[in-house]
């Protein structure tokens, strides 16, 4: 069969930008899906998606006009009820036939089949396949009810209509055109009151045709830019906008860096239909703010891009993406040079006024904004982190580190208070920080407090100092502690208070940093911080979050590349006394499990812990008087040999070798347990062999849990 390539588009009013992109790949793969599901469209057929502010649109190769004709198999009723006695057709089975479109000579051919414990017919046919018609308009229909809208909007349509504005219709905005051409033919659909045709709409201002008309499916990009002056594809809109931007900021000369945040240049793109760079500036007064400050409000507010120097400095120009290419462009650039005036004095007022008070006299404030309707003030809270703060302090250091993360607990959260974190929440911690050095209070208190929200995300830094360090573990642990203890644990994908995120955290202080400090000490710390009777009592919220520290643990290391196994063999063992030591020891399991020795002593180790947990209490201990059978002499003579080694290793931090060394004691072990009877019937011999096994158990273990690598 012939194919040819198919367009369709749907033209609308301006889309929401943040959510163009997702909508536009989503039209794309939802609507060839549907072809696909009909057989019209091949598995593998090549999709190209398009989205511009005012239209989504879908490119599907090798598209066929009408369906192949498919077998299929239909049951029909049991066999009692469509035939007699005789072997003939009911009445009911040659009525259920006719409904088919089926002779009655069909009857010969008719198959059987156990279905449960009742034999039934089944009708093997050939069904015609479905037209391109009507199959793009049943994949249309199914793709606009599947579309991830963010926010529909219901209008009354105007047009077709005996009665107009009594129809209503809902979509993400009002659309005004369709078009669907298979090749050079118009395909006739419906949808959201219009009808299918081969026209378009280009640029608002800078189209040279209106409406554009669309000779062909292959035509649409190059008919649209050329007649439209639109790029339909968002990434090929992304692209060149992201072009024109570095080209300006390298014709301003060398050293200029264009600061392109990947969720301001999809929205961006989503704003602008055919890309135009200007280059703007503003006072140079306005750099005596804090560059965080600017850079925030000339993205969030304005979309501009902001210039910086060769040293990462915020310079006084920046970059506006215009959707219009006038030939002066002056009033553009005048334009927008006012519009942002205002918002940087804002922000220069802001800061000023902020720095009018210190930290130290907002302190009080925090008692009046409420932290949470069952854990109390910002103020309540900022005193528990203060406790498991100075707790986490005297644990790793010093009196002058538990002073320093003292104050920048107290202060840590004032910034909340500051007109400029009112505005600008996402500053919050940053601002903290120039306020605390404006205060005098030094650099590592300051960059404690701009660094105790951190890691916020996947990959983030993690605080730049000790003080920070602590404070950042003390800030997340009293979240955790307070939601779980109150019972707003995390549920599916949702997870409104960030726990994970938070737990992710604590997990990645603990490991990358190597503290000497446990989880189980840190939920002590953490749960003294509160008041007895307001969350639930620690011998029941301590297991819950350990598992789900041990969750994140384990999500952490396998997206690194680690097997479970070996994650779980780590963390099983009784000698982990810090997570710091948690990769060491895993790259000394998965040298170990190269080991041609390594599946019979895991499996050995597995044998031994099963023998110990029927046993009575086993003491490591062993009177070599008592060893009688030679398997069991050679595997005490070689322990003697071995474990001091592997013991000596272990202290050192060498899991590695520690592990390696174990790979000796592979035949004396084997020839123990084909030769010794571990349980023998003397008490004295029996007590004596659990207590050799015992001791091999527990050097065995103690860098993984070694019983977990067994098959």
């Amino acid at each position: 069969m012939t194919t040819q390539n198919l367009l369709l588009e749907l033209f609308v009013e301006e889309l929401p930008p943040k959510a163009l992109n997702k909508l536009g790949l989503a039209f794309a793969s939802l609507l060839a899906d549907g072809l696909k599901a009909q057989g019209l469209a091949a598995l593998d057929a090549k999709v190209c998606d398009f989205a511009s502010p005012r239209r989504l649109a879908v490119h599907v190769a090798g598209v066929l006009a009408q369906a192949p004709a498919k077998a299929v198999v239909q049951k029909l009723m049991p066999v009692a009820v469509g035939l007699d006695a005789t072997g003939l057709a009911t009445p009911a089975l040659l009525k259920k036939l006719h409904s088919l479109g089926a002779h009655a000579n069909a009857v010969a051919e008719l198959q059987r089949a156990m279905d449960g414990k009742s034999e039934v017919l089944l009708l093997a046919r050939k069904e015609a396949g479905v037209s391109l018609a009507e199959g793009l308009q049943k994949a249309l229909d199914e793709t606009l009810a599947k579309l991830p809208i963010p926010k529909v909007m219901s209008y009354q349509l105007e047009r077709d209509c005996e009665f107009p504005g009594w129809s209503t219709v809902s979509f993400v905005r009002p659309a005004h055109g369709l078009m669907a051409l298979h090749g050079a033919d118009v395909i006739a659909v419906k949808a959201l009151g219009l009808t299918s045709g081969n026209v378009t709409e280009g640029h608002r201002f800078e189209a040279s045709l209106s409406p554009v008309r669309i000779a062909h499916a292959d035509d649409y990009a190059d008919t649209l830019l050329r007649d439209g002056a639109v790029i339909a594809n968002f990434s090929a809109r992304r692209l060149a906008m992201v072009n024109l931007l570095s080209g300006a900021a390298e014709k301003l000369g060398p050293g200029y860096q264009v600061l392109m945040d990947d969720a301001l240049l999809n929205e961006v793109t989503g704003l602008v239909e055919r890309p135009n760079v200007m280059v703007c500036s503003f006072d140079e007064e306005f750099l005596d703010v804090p560059q965080e400050c600017l850079i925030l409000t000339m993205q969030a507010n304005q979309k501009y891009f902001p210039l910086l120097d060769g040293a990462g400095k915020l310079t006084s120009r920046f970059l506006v993406v215009s959707n219009i290419s006038p030939a002066d462009p002056s009033a553009v650039i005048g334009g927008n040079e006012r519009v942002v005036r205002p918002r940087l004095a804002d922000a220069q007022f802001f800061f000023n006024q902020d720095r009018k008070k210190t930290l130290e006299s907002r302190v009080e404030g925090l008692s009046k904004v409420v932290y949470h309707n069952k854990l109390g003030s910002q103020g309540e809270r900022m005193a528990r982190v203060r406790s498991i703060a100075c707790s986490i302090a005297q644990q790793l250091g010093d009196a002058a580190l538990v002073a320093s993360v003292d104050t920048a607990a107290r202060l840590a959260k004032t910034d909340l208070l500051t007109d400029m974190v009112g505005e600008f929440p996402e500053l919050q911690g940053t601002m903290g920080a120039y306020y605390a050095r404006h205060d005098g209070l030094g650099d590592a208190i300051a960059t404690a407090i701009e660094d105790h929200y951190k890691p916020r995300f996947a990959g983030d830094a993690l605080p730049r100092n000790m003080v920070g360090l602590v404070l950042a573990l003390a800030d997340k642990l009293e979240t955790l502690v307070g939601m779980f203890g109150i019972g707003n644990l995390p549920t599916g994908d949702k997870d409104p208070f960030a726990l994970r995120r938070h737990a992710l955290g604590v997990v990645r202080m603990l490991m990358d940093r190597s503290l000497q400090i446990t989880v189980r000490q840190l939920i002590e710390f953490g749960h003294a911080a509160f008041m007895n009777g307001l969350i639930a009592p620690k011998d029941e919220l301590r297991p819950k979050l350990e598992l789900f520290f041990q969750e994140r643990i384990v999500g952490l290391l396998e997206s690194e590349g680690h097997p479970f196994a070996n994650v779980s063999a780590v963390l099983a063992s009784p000698d982990l006394a810090s997570w710091g030591e948690i990769r060491a020891r895993l790259a000394a399991v998965r040298a170990f499990a190269a080991l041609p020795e390594s599946a019979a002593l895991a499996a050995a180790n597995k044998r031994i812990g099963n023998i110990l947990k029927k046993a009575a209490a086993v003491d490591a201990h062993v009177s070599p008087v008592l060893l009688k059978e030679p398997a069991e002499m050679a595997l005490y003579s070689a322990m003697q040999a071995v474990l001091p080694r592997a013991q000596a290793l272990f202290e050192g931090g060498d899991y590695t070798g520690s592990l390696q060394a174990l790979a000796a004691l592979r035949a004396p072990v084997d020839a123990f347990f084909d030769g010794v009877m571990v349980n023998a019937e003397e008490i004295d011999l029996r007590l004596n062999r659990q207590g050799l096994l015992k001791s091999l158990f527990e050097a065995m273990n103690r860098v993984a849990d070694l019983s977990r690598l067994a098959t």
